[in-house]
């Protein structure tokens, strides 16, 4: 299995940076990362640029809001699965991809959830 990582965002660079964060822990770099900017106008684009060794493929160009801007992050992707991340989300742990790779899906949708919280 390929896991495609999407961020989309749109002026929302601290939580971008998060997010970016949270990828770059990850114990398993085993996979791509898209990220997806609607021609922001805060420093979102600077964000993008400083943490480009982390980042597989990344526009920055307007578009009429965020289905399109993940419908255009699909069609970069190669990975059989798509993860989607907004701005300002975090993966669960350090481990998280890890952790998926551990399970062999076959099914065409996939959600996750943390049940220690319930």
């Amino acid at each position: 299995m390929k896991l495609s990582i999407i961020t989309v965002t749109y002026n929302n660079a601290s939580g971008l940076q998060q997010t970016i964060k949270s990828i770059v822990k990850q114990s398993c770099k085993d996979f791509e990362y898209i990220v997806i900017d609607g021609a922001s106008k805060d420093n979102s684009v600077d964000i993008i640029k400083q943490n480009e060794a982390y980042i597989s493929k990344w526009v920055s160009e307007p578009d009429t809001g965020i289905y399109n801007a993940m419908n255009k992050a699909v069609r970069m992707a190669s990975g059989d699965y798509c993860l989607f991340m907004n701005a300002g989300d975090e993966l669960y742990s350090e481990s998280t991809v890890e952790e998926l790779y551990k399970v062999e899906f076959s099914e065409d949708f996939v959600e996750g959830i943390e049940y220690d919280q319930y």
